[in-house]
């Protein structure tokens, strides 16, 4: 492991912005802020999560856009998050957050009707492993425990093949509301915040000709 990398985990440990809790410990106590989000972040404001946000590109970009609303990225990867935890803590974002866990673990940081709102930004489409999409029916089944009802549901990628898959194998057989959907978001009239801010990799893809489809959807 890299000397860069270590730093970096023990740094992470020093961020109270960035919740760290291993499997063991989430079976035998859970998490002690599920319910009670409102605790940390000191106001009853919204909750909105980016799902595999990496370095928080999103998250931190959206937190500034929207002091009024509080905002959680989570992701396994404990180097990738020191970078979004650290912005947010030298800049004084008191409404921003991170977790590191499996995604298949989300429920358990969250109680029933705590979040608004879910933002999937560019995850790995899963070409040949359907199941693991984090628009799948299991995982639909997972945020439906802590979406309050009519929360939106947003997935910005560049996959066609992702894009296709949830809004025709998912979203309409199983008559989901779809508020917007477009295989061109930058060709689109699309006015929300999918176009108000880019992540890195985006920018790299955008420059490549590449095309960036958007869904915005409810599951309940």
């Amino acid at each position: 492991m890299g000397h860069h990398k270590l730093q970096r985990f023990a740094e992470n440990m020093t961020f109270d912005n960035l919740f760290q809790v291993s499997f063991e410990m989430l079976q035998k106590e859970g998490f002690q802020l599920r319910g009670k989000w409102r605790e940390h972040f000191g106001n009853d404001n919204p909750i909105v999560l980016e799902l595999g946000c990496g370095k928080g590109d999103y998250t931190i970009a959206l937190a500034r856009i929207h002091p009024d609303r509080n905002y959680i990225g989570v992701d396994i990867k404990g180097a990738r998050l020191w970078r979004g935890a650290k912005t947010a803590v030298e800049d004084k974002m008191g409404n921003v957050a991170f977790i590191r866990t499996r995604i298949e673990l989300i429920e358990q940081f969250f109680a029933e009707g705590e979040v608004s709102e879910i933002w999937i930004t560019f995850p790995d489409p899963q070409p040949k492993k359907p199941l693991k999409r984090l628009t799948s029916p299991r995982f639909l089944n997972h945020y439906r425990t802590f979406l309050k009802p009519g929360g939106i549901m947003h997935l910005k990628t560049d996959s066609q093949e992702l894009y296709d898959y949830t809004l025709n194998e998912v979203l309409l057989p199983e008559s989901l509301p779809v508020h917007y959907s477009t295989n061109d978001l930058y060709a689109s009239d699309c006015d929300d915040e999918a176009k108000l801010t880019q992540t890195f990799y985006e920018k790299i893809w955008l420059a490549e000709g590449k095309t960036i489809t958007y869904i915005r959807f409810s599951i309940n």
